[in-house]
């Protein structure tokens, strides 16, 4: 995999990497960004967030679940001072389904968790990842 980042003003960037997708990340302003996109440690959670949530769904579309809405929170908390890792992260998957069986549910997640995410296998290697879900 490859990937570029380009600087267009200040702290504003735009990259894009194999996919061929341009992503703009930002800085804030007293930093001379113009806070107008996420930042980079933000894209690491939404990365991991997409990468889990994606496992969890496609698992349970195989197992032919009745999946009608899916939600996942991501909670991170950084060290104080730099660099400013992420310490810990949590994850509440929120789903919803008529008949949607809480067995498949878990199952889903302890493969995404345990097997399939690669953000999760390697942020897990920097900090504990914990997560819980709501079947609602």
């Amino acid at each position: 995999m490859k990937a570029e980042v380009h600087m267009v003003k200040g702290l504003s960037f735009v990259a894009k990497s194999d996919s061929n997708h341009w992503l703009a990340m930002d800085g804030p302003p007293e930093l001379r960004g113009a806070g107008a996109a996420s930042r980079p440690m933000e894209l690491f959670l939404l990365g991991l967030a997409g990468c889990t949530g994606m496992d969890v769904v496609s698992i349970l579309l195989k197992k032919r679940a009745p999946l009608q809405v899916f939600r996942l929170e991501v909670e991170a908390s950084r060290a104080e001072e730099h660099p400013k890792v992420f310490t810990a992260i949590h994850l509440t998957y929120h789903l919803e389904g008529e008949g949607l069986k809480e067995k498949d549910v878990v199952e889903a997640i302890r493969l995404s968790q345990e097997k399939y995410c690669s953000a999760s296998a390697m942020l897990s290697k920097a900090c504990e990842i914990t997560y819980d879900y709501k079947i609602e």
